[in-house]
């Protein structure tokens, strides 16, 4: 198959928050490659010429990591000739069934417990610190699987936002790219426009509400606090992003030099 090499963000009906992750500068003064790795929402509901697209760009490898809640929710992804999709469910700052039951029934009392004033924010910082330090055996697959062979890639997870962006931000730590230009990527996921869609199934006449929306802002949001709640984690745990690649990721210097070889120009 011809690899096309895409627009970084093309317009895709069906699929939220796409885009190609290449031109990120390293510190050594290298660039992630364009069409090796790409990160997006769930693929559960592309049409078919979304999916003509998504064919287009070589993929070796679809990284899901969505749980059975998200699956039960939104569906499992469309099949893509000749991809292989492998499934590595991650922390859910939304708690996955019980949480979005709350949501939908409008239990304004529960929600308002759970997320209101900071509460939200600091949920979502509390997953991500956990997520780094819990899921280093489902992230040191990612690193190893990318490093052997499984390029070009997609990461997602239901909004491409915080289990994709922890994946895609660890895949450009152990690249070397730039702090700023990691956030940056990151950042990028709370345009309003690649926001995750909620299917609105409620029948309660709070599901949805302007409050209730208010308060799943924060979870819904990228935020630079959040990002900086995982780095800040690597550092108190381990001591540094060399460390926590090689003790966490068990990623040795050849596995890092072969990721790098396969990821940037």
């Amino acid at each position: 198959m011809t690899q096309q090499i895409p627009s970084t963000e093309p317009e895709l009906t069906g699929v939220r928050n796409f885009r190609d992750v290449g031109g990120l500068p390293t510190v050594d003064g290298r660039r992630v490659r364009h069409g090796v790795l790409f990160r997006s929402g769930h693929l559960a509901h592309a049409t078919e010429k979304d999916a003509a697209f998504l064919s287009s760009l070589g993929l070796h490898t679809v990284f899901d990591f969505r749980n059975a809640a998200d699956h039960k929710l939104d569906g499992r992804d469309i099949e893509l000739p000749g991809v292989r999709n492998v499934n590595l469910p991650l922390s859910d700052p939304a708690d996955g069934a019980e949480f979005w039951r709350m949501v939908r029934d409008g239990d304004l009392d529960q929600l308002r417990s759970i997320l209101a004033g900071d509460k939200g924010a600091e949920r979502m910082i509390a997953s991500y610190r956990m997520t780094v330090r819990q899921r280093t055996a489902e992230h040191s697959r990612v690193l190893i699987s990318l490093a052997a062979e499984c390029v070009p890639a997609l990461m997602h997870c239901a909004a491409g936002k915080d289990r994709a962006g922890l994946s895609v931000a660890v895949t450009l730590l152990a690249l070397g790219v730039e702090r700023d230009a990691i956030f940056d990527d990151y950042l990028k996921s709370g345009a309003a426009h690649r926001r995750y869609k909620v299917r609105r199934s409620g029948t309660s006449t709070s599901a949805y509400s302007p409050e209730v929306m208010e308060l799943l802002d924060p979870l819904f949001d990228a935020r630079a606090e959040y990002l900086s709640a995982a780095l800040e984690t690597i550092e108190e745990t381990w001591g540094g992003v060399d460390p926590y690649l090689e003790q966490a990721l068990g990623l040795t210097p050849e596995d890092r030099e072969r990721l790098r070889e396969r990821m940037l120009d």
